[in-house]
């Protein structure tokens, strides 16, 4: 139980303060930065930011459910319908939205944004370099959007998982 909780605590911390972080202080230091700031995230693309995060998040998860069934007593509905397990509830609820909009959303359209990017310089100068400038930058705004959601989702699944024990 104590290692489960370790690894649902540190894993937790590094899903949510490192989306959160780039939400609110990395993403608009970035696009302040134009071009260069754009190679800063295709580096961390490199590095394997867009596949570590989805593994952290998915083992977050996991073994968050693992807490919860054990905490509970193998999902006793006393347990379940008390105000500490609604709240566990709802902020494993929030960090399975936050997954699910990090991973179909957020990756997604960062994945074709780099692909587009690493061969714009190919396209020559004329309509169909503008198309895919345009759908570049498009897939930027949507993959900072769901950043936005995903780092509030996350910061609702901290807040619960910070307070429940104590309602």
């Amino acid at each position: 139980m104590l290692l489960l909780r370790l690894l649902h605590v540190v894993l937790g911390v590094f899903w949510a303060g490192t989306l959160i972080f780039a939400a609110t202080l990395l993403n608009p230091a970035v696009k302040a930065a134009g071009p260069d700031g754009a190679r800063v995230m295709q580096r961390l693309q490199e590095r394997g930011m867009l596949n570590v995060m989805p593994v952290v998040a998915a083992l977050t998860i996991l073994s968050g459910l693992l807490l919860y069934w054990r905490v509970s007593g193998g999902l006793m509905e006393g347990w379940v319908r008390s105000r500490m397990g609604i709240t566990f509830a709802l902020g494993g609820v929030a960090s399975l939205a936050a997954f699910v909009i990090g991973v179909f959303v957020m990756r997604s359209a960062a994945l074709r944004a780099t692909a587009i990017a690493r061969g714009l310089e190919q396209v020559p100068e004329g309509p169909a370099r503008q198309a895919q400038q345009a759908e570049l930058q498009g897939l930027r705004q949507r993959a900072t959007g769901a950043g936005r959601w995903v780092a509030g989702l996350l910061g609702i699944a901290t807040a619960a998982m910070a307070v429940a024990r104590y309602l």
